[in-house]
């Protein structure tokens, strides 16, 4: 069964915002602390890890090794190699769809997407609460009896002396608006009255 016009447009730019997300920062973490005032941050791409300002990697790394946590490394982190490929075999066929798919490889299509996003924030939580929680406690300067350094997933939270902030940057923002988009393609085509079978079509 053909695609809706409108849902073929729908998945289309679905699949150009996924694809637009790699150009921009998936999420942004960021601290702030008295002796920091300013703040410090760093944005995860699904390419790699850098900080906001030019040495505040370097300086979370640093006040890392002080409580026990693990640095952060981008190169050590295989989900920044899988991504970027993912992403763009996801837009690409996303966009044959849009082109030339059926209903049914529509609906694949979204579903997967629905599960890569759910597995994404799934995954990103468990790396999250490694770092937190994985600590060093042997050789840490600092250390607190039952404390963990895990940040939000998304929202604020007190570690110590610092406020932890976690949001979707512009790439995720990109990301979340491409399912919304999907989903309102995979509706769209839902609601859209199958084609008349051959015989039963109007004279």
């Amino acid at each position: 069964m053909t695609v809706p016009l409108r849902a073929r447009w729908l998945l289309a730019m679905a699949s150009l915002m996924l694809a637009l997300a790699l150009a921009f920062p998936l999420w942004r973490i960021s601290l702030v602390a008295p002796q920091y005032p300013e703040g410090l941050g760093m944005q995860i791409w699904a390419h790699t890890v850098a900080g906001i300002g030019p040495n505040d990697l370097q300086n979370i790394n640093g006040l890392n090794h002080y409580i026990g946590m693990k640095a952060i490394v981008p190169d050590s982190i295989p989900e920044l190699r899988i991504m970027p490929p993912g992403i763009v075999a996801m837009s690409v066929l996303g966009l044959l769809i849009a082109w030339k798919g059926t209903r049914r490889f529509l609906m694949l299509w979204v579903a997967a997407l629905l599960l890569a996003g759910v597995v994404g924030l799934a995954d990103f939580y468990r790396w999250e609460y490694d770092y937190g929680h994985n600590l060093d406690l042997e050789n840490a300067p600092i250390q607190v009896p039952g404390m963990s350094y895990q940040p939000p997933l998304i929202g604020s939270k007190k570690l110590l002396n610092f406020t932890a902030t976690s949001w979707p940057a512009t790439g995720g923002v990109l990301a979340i608006l491409a399912v919304g988009v999907a989903i309102a393609a995979a509706v769209t085509t839902m609601r859209h009255p199958d084609a008349p079978r051959r015989g039963t079509g109007a004279v």
